[in-house]
């Protein structure tokens, strides 16, 4: 892999739990495999008050707990952090951002660093503008002695409107190659094989459309509550939260047309054309096409769990949804009649991400007196956790008769001993320093996305009717959801943790 070049990481909101959980983890692990520059620093910017050595201290530890790897050398973490430095800015304070050049020009003087800077926000989206113009007024965006890029964590906006005027915003100050709008989603191994099952096996691609395909579901859910992000959660929801950015990203490489080459602009213009096909949910649909819910009170395996109104941070009389389901099709030669169904939660039965290809029955049920309703071929691409694939097909069982039953032919990316998976921030991190903006999302994509979602925002904004449902923690949304599944008798799958349990029934 390409040695990235001499640079600064700037990493605003650097005493946050994103900079401690993932960034940093990340980063020493692209050490320990050579792949940070020759010269490097880390740079925290945070409000706090802090020594660098107060700084360093605190980033070791997280490198030590976070560590997902735990074969990485941790006897390295020393000759990592002896690389980082800790800035303190004000961030509504313009001089402080003059301040801040003259740190990076001590810091590029004192360690032999040319001009290449990244700026990384991982501060509360209300401040991307801010940081951005301030930046651009201290004159750290310009790129006369290197190239300045920005990372920008989703949510990118907050509706259409706040999406177009931040982009207006960044338009004005740098470059669209210079910004990288940063989805972990896209980093995970399994996501970027998507493309890679669809267009260099012939066994697939032939059947990825409408003739042989009857429906697409994806599915994100998570086992937790909103722990201590209550605050942030309840002004975002799961509409927001997840499936503007992630399972819309997921949509459009499921669906998209074969790229003309791997060049990111070729590839994120076939994202944008599906973004393009989605068929508008008109307001007065909502309430039929879209499911929303809100987890309460409950007992998982015998422990009491609070619902999320009693979550700190959360408003007692909160309509935020924490579930959301929905079906929608997307108007083109290859998907047309096809319905999509994507749907996401908290403390659902389970943590998993997966898309699921189901394919059509055969035109003749054969053998439907014998053993009665087929479950029909599958196609499961796991994207977390026990990442893989498994392909679900009938056989017959030994003995007299046709008795069939569904069998499992799976992969798992863990039993390639010899291959290790990236973490996603550590694939993404090293992307933006080499400068490929392949698996980041582009400015006309995250506006039509958002473009798309809008009517369902303002329906339930408007219509204060439209119901809100709750379901028990530990249970897989409210009911009415598998109401949305078109055909007699369909239902959403509902999976394991780990693709080697399929046979098993899971807990509801």
């Amino acid at each position: 892999m390409e040695k990235p070049v001499n640079l600064i990481l700037v990493i605003f909101g650097a005493t946050g739990d994103l900079n401690s959980r993932k960034l940093v983890p990340s980063l020493f692990s692209l050490m320990n495999q050579d792949l940070l520059p020759e010269r490097f620093v880390l740079l925290g910017v945070g409000r706090g008050e802090m020594t660098s050595g107060d700084f360093r201290d605190k980033m070791a530890e997280a490198i030590r707990k976070y560590t997902e790897d735990r074969e990485q050398d941790m006897s390295h973490i020393l000759d990592f952090v002896k690389n980082v430095e800790y800035h303190r800015l004000d961030y509504n304070k313009v001089s402080d951002y003059v301040d801040l050049g003259h740190k990076l020009t001590k810091v590029r003087n004192e360690s032999g660093i040319g001009g290449n800077i990244i700026f990384y926000m991982a501060t509360p989206p209300n401040m991307y503008e801010t940081i951005c113009t301030d930046l651009s007024e201290a004159g750290l965006t310009d790129q006369a002695e290197g190239f300045r890029r920005i990372i920008i964590e989703k949510p990118f906006g907050y509706d259409l409107e706040s999406a177009k005027r931040l982009n207006t915003v960044l338009h004005r100050l740098m470059d669209e190659d210079q910004i990288f709008r940063i989805d972990h989603y896209l980093g995970k191994e399994t996501v970027q094989n998507l493309m890679v099952t669809r267009f260099a096996n012939g066994i697939f691609e032939p059947l990825w459309n409408r003739n042989y395909v009857h429906r697409i579901e994806i599915t994100s859910a998570e086992s937790m509550g909103v722990e201590d992000r209550g605050g942030y959660y309840d002004s975002a929801g799961a509409l927001r939260d997840m499936v503007q950015n992630h399972l819309l990203q997921m949509v459009g490489l499921t669906a998209m047309e074969p790229p003309s080459s791997l060049d990111p602009d070729a590839i994120r213009n076939e994202v944008l054309k599906v973004f393009q096909s989605l068929q508008p949910i008109r307001e007065e649909d909502v309430e039929k096409n879209v499911i929303r819910g809100q987890y309460i009170a409950s007992k998982i395996r015998g422990e009491c769990v609070m619902g999320y109104r009693q979550e700190k941070g959360v408003d007692l009389n909160s309509r935020t949804e924490t579930f959301v389901a929905m079906k929608f099709f997307i108007n083109n030669w290859r998907w047309g009649g096809v319905p999509f169904y994507v749907r996401s939660g908290k403390r659902l039965p389970t943590r998993v991400t997966e898309v699921v290809i189901h394919f059509k029955q055969t035109p003749h049920h054969l053998f439907q007196r014998v053993v009665g309703k087929l479950a029909g071929n599958q196609l499961i691409i796991r994207i977390q956790p026990d990442e893989g694939i498994l392909l679900k097909f009938d056989m017959k069982e030994p003995g007299a008769g046709f008795i069939v039953k569904n069998v499992n032919m799976d992969f798992h990316y863990k039993d390639l001993a010899d291959v290790r998976v990236p973490s996603a921030y550590e694939r993404l991190l090293y992307d933006v320093m080499i400068g490929d903006s392949t698996l980041f999302s582009r400015d006309d994509e995250v506006e039509t996305a958002w473009k798309f979602i809008d009517p369902i925002q303002k329906a339930w904004k408007n219509n204060p009717d439209i119901k809100i449902y709750g379901y028990p923690a530990g249970t897989w949304g409210p009911e009415p959801t598998n109401e949305l599944i078109e055909g007699e008798g369909l239902t959403w799958r509902y999976p394991c943790k780990n693709m080697a349990d399929e046979e098993l029934y899971c807990e509801l």
